[in-house]
């Protein structure tokens, strides 16, 4: 029995399961009990390979700091502050404030932004009153280290006038909305960092190592976990669900996309490569 079990894990996890995350009865003919279990398995071995992913640090979407500066290296100014900008993922520039050594300790410490006000006199976590606190991914010191840049993940909108920018001039529209991509860059130079180093232990080099065959055929497995959950999201919005958790696809996307660029890597194919070819065919 251990050995049957075992290897419908290994079928499960270089396979393509079937019925993932579908509840009993539902997509599943009856008398699939072996590949319910196998999807069953599949879903224990997703989330093993998840877990793996985030014990080697490969970026699963929830922020942290990556690179603290030293903050022993800021140039206040005479009142005893700094400028600061906030951007997101995407490079889009959300606020500027300033910062005393209390907000710089205080922003690095907890992974969240914090300024100091200087219209209250002190300390100020953004998001403290409205909940639209900022996540800190990344904190940078200029060349002059006199002003520091925050990338930062937005958990709403940034200016108290509901944008999510302060210097968006009005209402911000869904077509207006930057999606962030240029937090991929980040996800990519890990991969990259993995690839020339091969960590023992480390998920992604486990991958490289198994070549194309290994890489190729978790794309092709992830993009089957895609499939199923765009089938499971429609299912809920045909039975007229007014809300829908959009979690589970959007986990699988996720997973498709990393998988993708690990493959990009045991290729090594540069994924501005492929963004390339994106661009041309937009024209531009």
């Amino acid at each position: 029995m251990k050995d049957d079990a075992a290897n419908l894990a290994d079928t499960a996890r270089e396979g393509r399961p079937a019925g993932k995350g579908r509840p009993a009865g539902e997509g599943r003919p009856a008398g699939e009990g072996r590949a319910a279990d196998i999807a069953d398995i599949a879903d224990i071995a997703d989330r093993a390979d998840r877990a793996d992913m985030a014990a080697e640090g490969v970026p699963d979407g929830s922020p942290s700091t990556r690179r603290a500066l030293d903050p022993g290296r800021v140039r206040y100014g005479p009142d005893g502050l700094v400028a600061v900008v906030a951007q997101d993922a995407g490079g889009r520039v959300l606020m500027v404030a300033w910062q005393d050594a209390e907000a710089v300790a205080a922003t690095l410490a907890t992974g969240e932004a914090h300024f100091h006000s200087r219209s209250r006199g002190r300390l100020w976590r953004k998001g403290e009153s409205s909940g639209n606190v900022l996540r800190v991914l990344d904190a940078q010191l200029d060349c002059d280290a006199d002003a520091i840049l925050l990338t930062v993940v937005p958990a709403g909108p940034t200016c108290h006038l509901g944008n999510r920018s302060c210097f968006d001039a009005g209402p911000e529209t869904d077509a207006a909305r930057v999606q962030g991509f240029g937090w991929l860059e980040q996800l990519w130079s890990t991969i990259d960092g993995r690839a020339r180093t091969r960590p023992e232990g480390s998920y992604t080099a486990r991958l490289l190592a198994g070549g194309v065959d290994a890489a190729a055929r978790k794309v092709t497995e992830e993009a089957t976990e895609v499939l199923l959950a765009a089938k499971d999201d429609a299912f809920a919005e045909a039975l007229g669900a007014a809300e829908r958790d959009q979690a589970a696809l959007a986990g699988e996307l996720g997973d498709l996309i990393y998988h993708a660029l690990v493959l990009c890597a045991e290729r090594g194919l540069p994924p501005a490569q492929v963004i390339d070819v994106l661009r041309g065919r937009h024209g531009g």
